[in-house]
């Protein structure tokens, strides 16, 4: 598959699934009366039923990744050629990007106003360290021993991991850092560093620790 048309699926898919996440995220709040329980089950229900549709959706054209952790430990297990990376990464990070600035543009909110919520500290750091390992290990461990499944493993965990986690359970830098622009935004832009160490923390760990399981490859690389 060109190289091109892959870009291209990492940039919708992972602008569709911010669109998705953010928009749910708003309705369920409006929608909820107060009730934050709810809210965040219906969010999480409605991102994970999501990211299964956009990862078979795109799945066959470029590996329906949409999160730098993923690109960076199929390069590193041998499964993504080395110089897809940096595109990869810049084409999921400018469609979170996008994806947040639609939702912003769909319930008329300042794309421009700074988020005012702060999260920060050691118990959110390792909650999303955490979370992130869990969804490496969900990713690797299903993609390898059932692939066809994978895709609704992972975003079960996903939902999962919104509800157990200390911390928003973004397991995603692109997210993150789409996620601290606007209005709309979850965190301040200046806490987004942190939680980028810690997803990155995790995914390492998990995918060093595959590669000691299975070895660095599960098959072809992808040209």
């Amino acid at each position: 598959m060109a190289i091109a048309k892959r870009l291209a699926a990492e940039f919708i898919g992972t602008a569709l699934l911010l669109s998705i996440g953010g928009g749910a995220g708003i309705a369920a709040q409006r929608l909820a009366g107060g009730d934050a329980a709810m809210a965040l089950l219906v969010s999480a229900l409605v991102g994970a039923t999501g990211l299964a549709v956009l990862v078979l959706t795109f799945g066959n054209i470029s590996g329906g990744l949409f999160n730098p952790v993923l690109t960076l430990s199929e390069a590193w297990r041998g499964n993504l050629r080395i110089d897809y990376v940096a595109p990869y990464i810049v084409a999921q990070v400018a469609g979170a990007v996008a994806g947040m600035a639609a939702v912003h543009g769909m319930y008329g909110l300042d794309l421009m106003t700074a988020p005012h919520g702060g999260r920060t500290g050691t118990s959110q750091w390792l909650g999303e360290s955490v979370a992130t390992f869990g969804l490496l290990c969900v990713f690797i461990g299903c993609g390898r021993a059932r692939p066809a499944a994978a895709p609704f493993a992972v975003s079960a965990y996903v939902m999962a991991a919104c509800w157990y986690s200390s911390s928003p359970a973004f397991m995603n830098p692109a997210m993150t850092l789409a996620r601290a622009i606007g209005e709309a935004g979850a965190l301040r832009l200046a806490d987004a560093p942190a939680f980028v160490l810690a997803q990155l923390a995790g995914a390492g760990a998990a995918t060093a620790i595959f590669i000691w399981l299975h070895g660095t490859s599960r098959g072809p690389v992808r040209t």
